[in-house]
């Protein structure tokens, strides 16, 4: 009988129009970033690519969305925006590798990339 994996954190990944674009944070390997978050969290979170989040203005744009038990434990989906580094990818890796949203702290570092997205974005991201 397959096992069912373990109920994971979701790690959703802007790449459209203005995430993921050259034109728009040039000095990023956007593709790059992609790949080292799916190797970094493999096994830890799934991580997901969408065309557009609507928050083009905060281009590169990452949710991490709490796992089940996260989400029991108070968490919930934290935007962070304009993560046009690879440190700020690394301290999301991090903090997903140790629960995520409900279940551990984020790093300080990551209010700095943190934003409130409108309720219509929101609720399209909860679908």
């Amino acid at each position: 009988m397959p096992t069912i994996p373990a109920a994971r954190p979701t790690v959703t990944v802007c790449r459209d129009c203005c995430c993921g674009s050259a034109a728009k944070v040039s000095h990023l390997d956007h593709e790059a970033q992609l790949a080292d978050l799916r190797t970094s969290l493999t096994g830890v979170a799934l991580v997901r690519r969408v065309d557009c989040l609507d928050a083009c203005e905060r281009a590169n744009v990452i949710v991490v969305q709490p796992s089940p038990e996260g989400r029991r434990a108070g968490g919930r989906p934290v935007w962070l925006g304009q993560v046009n580094d690879p440190g700020a990818a690394a301290d999301i890796t991090a903090w997903v590798t140790n629960g995520g949203p409900g279940l551990a702290e984020p790093p300080d570092i990551l209010g700095l990339y943190t934003f409130r997205p409108s309720r219509r974005i929101q609720q399209e991201l909860d679908r």
